[in-house]
């Protein structure tokens, strides 16, 4: 059925816009109304390709607030800016790096403010900004893969650099000496990456919609297994190290929620967008889950819930309810004279049941369900207001994200859309 996805078996200041440029500003647009989160400190009209990060702490220069992300354009701009907050409340670009070939994503670290920016030629170029934030200095360059760079990710605990590309490679590599220390051939296009440090796990999606897990060595990885639960490719991971359970997007619209750590082999799904996932932040503190799509929603869930895991659909070759056939069972429709139906399921019970034992519909939050699904009439009954409670919140952004990082010190979120817009969101209000 359409939406369903089955159960795995096993944030202007006043006075408006900044500027893209020192000589170029642009005029405040209108604030839209926005849903629910208090509006933004600002927005960037840029050429960009959806990569972009923050730095997660106070800069140690007075009245300057770094931010640094990637601004690139179809084929003719390839640099890398680092914008600082001004006295004025604007942020201004200090300085710019053009690069040999147009950047692809890109990673920050704010302790050794390190910066690892993936290239379309597959090279991982890897440079150190000063304390001032006006100055980058190239270090190394890894020749990471053949083709674009999909997804970096630095491992400062064990200097390592971690990278996926369009050549169906994993591959990691020491931060010191730029030696390639292995690699592991997926089976489709990686377009997720996250990487555990106490116990070395590395969770990779695919454009297939599976997730492979490999244990990593110094120079060696095992393969511990690969979940299958999303009927569209996986298109943004995020993992929390506390309660050890990963969150994957998906084309398919939905989020899963994959239980880890409980060794259950437990998958809930989320489902909340009516577009494509693209986005994924978690705040841990709170126990909230930020997903962003293709629809332009923000959506925040409300983890710390006890949620329930959706059942499996029945095969029946009649109605589980009134025992109507269904439209190929020809002997029941011979021997009854009926003509047959066509099947559906109920997503509380999972069970098969036509259309007239099934013309209710309802949200069940606790199993991710949102939006309103099609249920049985007597699972309808039973279930309560209490558990029509809504679980997430959801918030319009006015543009089609891509990409997003979330500042849980400061409770801001910066989202990175398909209109060449960047824009810087206060969270406080919801995720507190």
């Amino acid at each position: 059925m359409p939406g369903h996805v089955p159960p795995r078996s096993a944030f202007l200041p006043a006075g408006g816009c900044f500027p893209a440029s020192p000589r170029c500003a642009l005029p405040a647009p209108r604030p839209p109304p926005w849903r629910g989160l208090r509006r933004g400190r600002g927005t960037w009209q840029a050429r960009s390709r959806g990569c972009l990060h923050a730095r997660s702490r106070d800069s140690k220069r007075a009245g300057t607030e770094p931010l640094t992300w990637k601004v690139t354009s179809r084929g003719a701009r390839r640099t890398v800016r680092v914008w600082l907050k001004r006295d004025s409340g604007q942020y201004w670009p200090s300085i710019y790096y053009v690069m040999p070939s147009p950047c692809s994503c890109m990673s920050f670290n704010p302790e050794t403010r390190r910066l690892s920016i993936g290239l379309d030629n597959g090279t991982i170029s890897e440079f150190i900004l000063s304390e001032d934030y006006n100055k980058m200095t190239p270090v190394r360059n890894y020749q990471a893969h053949q083709s674009r760079v999909t997804m970096i990710l630095f491992v400062l605990e064990l200097e390592w650099v971690l990278s996926t590309g369009q050549d169906k490679l994993f591959a990691w590599h020491c931060s010191e000496s730029a030696r390639r220390l292995g690699g592991y051939r997926t089976s489709a296009v990686a377009s997720g990456l996250q990487f555990d440090v106490e116990t070395r796990h590395v969770f990779i999606g695919d454009q297939s919609g599976q997730v492979t897990i490999l244990t990593l060595e110094q120079d060696t990885c095992t393969l511990v297994t690969a979940f299958r639960g999303h009927t569209g490719g996986v298109t943004a991971l995020c993992w929390d190290p506390v309660q050890r359970v990963l969150f994957s997007g998906s084309s398919d619209h939905s989020v899963i929620m994959w239980d880890i750590g409980g060794r259950k082999g437990t998958a809930i799904e989320l489902q909340g967008h009516n577009d494509k996932v693209q986005a994924l932040s978690y705040a841990q503190h709170t126990r909230q889950l930020i997903s962003c799509g293709g629809d332009g929603g923000i959506v925040v869930w409300n983890m710390d819930v006890e949620r329930q895991e959706t059942p499996e659909w029945l095969d029946s070759d009649s109605c589980q309810k009134c025992d109507q056939p269904f439209f190929w069972n020809f002997k029941q429709m011979w021997d009854s004279k009926k003509i047959g139906l066509r099947q559906h399921h109920c997503r509380k019970c999972g069970k098969a049941v036509c259309g007239k034992c099934s013309s209710k519909r309802s949200s069940i939050p606790l199993m991710g369900f949102e939006f309103e699904v099609r249920v049985c009439d007597s699972c309808h009954e039973a279930i309560t207001d209490e558990e029509r409670a809504p679980t997430a919140t959801f918030h319009d952004s006015k543009h089609n994200i891509v990409h997003v990082h979330f500042d849980a010190t400061r409770g801001w979120l910066l989202t990175s859309g398909t209109d060449k817009v960047i824009k810087l969101w206060d969270m406080t209000p919801v995720v507190s």
